[in-house]
């Protein structure tokens, strides 16, 4: 009987541990979810792109040409640069944002505003490559390569606007908490002049 509760105990020690490890894996991948997010945008739709270029492969050689030959009717290699520019430019304004401004400022704007710019980009673009009667004659593999490039280019630029909405929730929860914490803290004839102190930080 004992060594029946000891290997329940033993168990049951297992399961919380393992319960602790999956909780704090995920608030790990939430709190870093905008830097795996800019490495995701930055590298997947080029490896798609280089998929659908079947049998070349995405090399300097192959960009510039790609480049030089730019056509907004035909060409795919605007899509993975368009991915990385939105992407630098959302890290850039995550990294220098602080806890307010993550709350309801500059991230949650400039990344609804790059997200909804690509998506009205990619809706055009699509218009003209999937109407486009010649490219209906490509192979198969390549088709399908060339649509999930937009599909991973369109669910990636809501992911942008979604992880960015999070953020700014949980920051103005913290900002909440910590503005309760202070009132709880400080006497009530004190509250007004801290809050005060915390606006002018801010």
């Amino acid at each position: 009987m004992g060594f029946k509760e000891d290997r329940r105990t033993r168990v049951l020690r297992w399961i919380k541990t393992l319960f602790f490890l999956i909780s704090m894996l995920i608030s790990l991948l939430l709190f870093s979810a905008p830097i795996l997010l800019v490495i995701a945008d930055t590298l997947l739709p080029s490896a798609l792109l280089s998929a659908s270029l079947s049998p070349s492969s995405l090399s300097i050689q192959t960009l510039s040409s790609h480049l030089s030959n730019y056509d907004f009717r035909y060409s795919l290699i605007d899509i993975p640069l368009i991915s990385i520019i939105r992407s630098a430019l959302i890290l850039c304004v995550y990294s220098l944002c602080d806890g307010p401004r993550l709350s309801r400022g500059p991230y949650l704007g400039i990344a609804t505003m790059c997200s909804i710019s690509s998506l009205v980009f990619l809706s055009l673009k699509a218009s003209y490559v999937f109407g486009n009667s010649s490219r209906m004659d490509r192979e198969g593999y390549v088709r399908v390569m060339e649509m999930a490039l937009f599909v991973c280019s369109f669910a990636l630029a809501v992911a942008h606007v979604v992880v960015a909405y999070r953020i700014s929730c949980r920051e103005r929860r913290k900002l909440l908490l910590y503005k309760i914490d202070i009132e709880a803290i400080y006497p009530k004839e004190n509250c007004s002049l801290v809050g005060q102190g915390i606006t002018n930080k801010d």
